[in-house]
């Protein structure tokens, strides 16, 4: 098998609790990865995670079982300062593959804000990403206009929800997958974000070779006999 290394870095700031997408955009794209991981048993995946700073919540494995834990896990908490480190996000999956002896080096990058943190600007870390070869899928996440979010958590830890204007930089995501030989995408909606997995799936083909081994069983023999 040749097969593809992937890393999906993942925004966990507090704006993918928002509800445009249903329930929420992380608990959306949580089934949608999961079953992006199910559909490419044959690669490995890893997964990173940030909001103003970034860390590797699973290595690159071939262990299924370990990614679609991890990505169940995923959840908004104070683990990670908020905000939207873009930058950060993709220089830590860019430091998890840039030793990868793969036939191919991928990053699903996800966003659905503004780049307003973190010490890596992202168009430095794309660069690195181009040097070592490494394509960049990157995806808006949000509906166009104005959406529910979270703004404030009540006495009782619930999150209070209002509408606000859905801003992601998608001139920013462009240029970071035109750099890298990758695409953009945005996802308005569970069915949009959906299919864009659904393209990045067929687009991202791996090379399996088979050995095929034939059992002959000779009937001619009694033929021969009686001739």
């Amino acid at each position: 098998t040749k097969g593809i290394d992937i890393v999906m870095a993942i925004d966990v700031s507090g704006s993918m609790l928002a509800k445009d997408l249903k329930p929420n955009r992380m608990e959306a794209l949580k089934r949608v990865a999961a079953d992006f991981v199910q559909e490419r048993p044959n690669d490995r995946i890893g997964l990173v995670v940030y909001a103003s700073e970034a860390y590797t919540k699973t290595p690159v494995t071939s262990d299924k079982a370990v990614i679609l834990n991890a990505i169940n896990s995923i959840k908004y908490d104070n683990v990670l300062q908020d905000g939207t480190g873009i930058g950060m996000g993709l220089a830590t999956a860019v430091n998890r593959l840039k030793d990868s002896k793969a036939k191919s080096k991928v990053i699903i990058l996800l966003t659905d804000g503004v780049n307003n943190n973190g010490f890596i600007e992202p168009e430095t870390a794309s660069d690195i990403a181009s040097q070592y070869g490494i394509k960049v899928y990157t995806i808006g996440i949000g509906t166009n206009g104005m959406a529910e979010f979270p703004y404030a958590i009540a006495p009782n830890g619930q999150f209070l929800f209002r509408m606000m204007q859905v801003e992601i930089d998608e001139q920013l995501m462009k240029n970071i997958a035109r750099k890298t030989d990758g695409k953009y995408f945005r996802a308005t909606s569970n069915d949009k974000l959906e299919a864009i997995y659904d393209a990045i799936n067929k687009l991202e083909t791996t090379e399996i070779q088979e050995l095929k081994f034939y059992d002959y069983d000779e009937k001619f023999r009694p033929f021969a006999l009686l001739a």
